[in-house]
């Protein structure tokens, strides 16, 4: 079987493993990769918090001494509703070139490729000359990685530690200005989610005039979140992308290329997105009290000062009172973007696409990528998996959407790229 025909069927496989989380219960299918991978020759573990919730660590070890090199996934999904689908979200329908499902985007696609292609290279008789090769299939990364990768770094470090990591966050096609261009997630923002709460005096609902509805109070602070822009606080990766891109900054992307430019923006500021008010219990009763809450994001190296300052450069206009209180505090994360990892990555798009350029880029979002950050200071952590059967703005619709899918042709372009950058790291 070749490459890319192992990686499409393996996706069919793990796709129809329904692994919502919650509950997730991801046994049968860390089962599933750990007897594949077993057969193959790697070894096996499989550890979790919990019996049904096992994470799977799979080693391939070298000759001597060297780089570790990881390939990372996760196998929960978000839900889905069958009814909303051309093709049921289970059922690994492979039509027209696409494999359909949930998880054919986010992530077990990459899992497939992944998997494929260090059985490949084992299969073949390959074995790292220096270093070794590692697999990271984990669970729960869809509702925090509690059970996941931040229970695996912590307890059991010695098993996951490496000096590069690949995980998702990017690689999708950019096309701009007649290049093709790969991103390269070097970098992930951090979260600092707050709530902003109103006072008033509360009363019967039939007698508004006798009282003083804090909920009215949250309008123009939901306007300015809305509406107002902070200032910008540029880091390496948005500044790498300009510069790669040849423009100035992201109002010159804007002109340039709208489509490339909603996806940027978020890399240079601080973001504000209201998601949730909270006010009432009770629909005659006005409250002596409303909420907003936020998800707040900030450029890595950032933290809740700078969190603090732009929201109060936003809010500075309002005439409203009100009180600030920050709920989650998640400091934003990167790599260096001159690596070894990224001269591999280039030599092998090199081979596949001799006019495509690579392009750091910063994930608005963050993966579990952070948790070996935060664990291993020294591990050079991308996300990277590449497509280019679809771009970036065709692609991301999809992820947590309705008849998520993906390029068949995609599983193989990923599958080969891990199986290169194995060999050229690891010999």
């Amino acid at each position: 079987m070749d490459l890319e025909a192992r990686a499409v069927a393996l996706l069919q496989q793990l796709i129809r493993h329904r692994t919502v989380n919650p509950p997730g219960e991801e046994r049968a299918v860390q089962e599933l990769l750990a007897q594949e991978l077993e057969q193959a020759g790697f070894e096996v573990t499989l550890l979790g918090a919990s019996d049904a919730r096992p994470n799977l660590i799979a080693r391939l070890a070298g000759a001597g001494d060297g780089p570790i090199l990881g390939l990372l996934s996760h196998v929960d999904t978000v839900p889905a509703d069958a009814e909303d689908w051309q093709h049921d979200p289970w059922s690994g329908t492979l039509e027209d070139g696409d494999v359909w499902g949930r998880g054919a985007q986010d992530m077990k696609s990459q899992t497939a490729a992944e998997v494929a292609a260090a059985i490949d290279l084992a299969l073949s008789g390959w074995r790292p000359e220096r270093g070794e090769l590692r697999i990271f299939s984990v669970v729960d990364e869809e509702c925090g990685s509690a059970e996941g990768a931040d229970w695996l770094c912590r307890e059991h470090p010695d098993l996951v530690r490496c000096d590069y990591l690949l995980n998702e966050g990017a690689g999708t096609l950019i096309p701009y200005a007649g290049k093709r261009h790969f991103g390269v997630c070097s970098a992930e923002k951090g979260v600092f989610r707050f709530t902003l709460t109103t006072r008033g005096r509360p009363g019967h609902a039939s007698m508004p005039g006798l009282a003083d509805n804090p909920v009215l109070a949250l309008a123009p602070l939901l306007t300015a979140l809305t509406d107002a822009q902070p200032g910008q606080d540029l880091t390496e990766a948005p500044e790498r992308l300009f510069a790669a891109l040849g423009v100035a900054d992201i109002a010159e992307l804007r002109t340039a290329f709208p489509a490339i430019a909603v996806f940027a923006e978020p890399m240079v500021a601080v973001t504000f997105a209201p998601t949730m008010l909270e006010a009432s219990a009770s629909i005659n009763v006005i409250p002596a009290s409303a909420a907003i809450r936020v998800d707040c994001r900030t450029p890595p190296g950032h933290g809740r000062e700078t969190a603090e300052r732009r929201l109060r450069e936003v809010l500075a206009g309002v005439e409203v009172e009100y009180e600030l209180r920050f709920d989650e505090e998640v400091v934003g994360n990167g790599s260096p973007v001159d690596s070894p990892l990224m001269d591999a990555l280039g030599r092998w798009l090199t081979t596949e696409e001799p006019d495509g350029e690579l392009l750091p880029v910063m994930l608005p979002a963050y993966t579990d990528s952070r948790m070996w950050r935060d664990a291993f200071p020294d591990c050079v952590a991308y996300g990277f998996f590449p497509q280019r059967e679809r771009a970036m703005h065709e692609m991301w619709p999809l992820i947590h959407g309705i008849d998520e899918r993906i390029a068949a042709l995609d599983v193989g372009f990923a599958a080969r790229c891990y199986r290169a950058v194995a060999k050229d790291l690891l010999g």
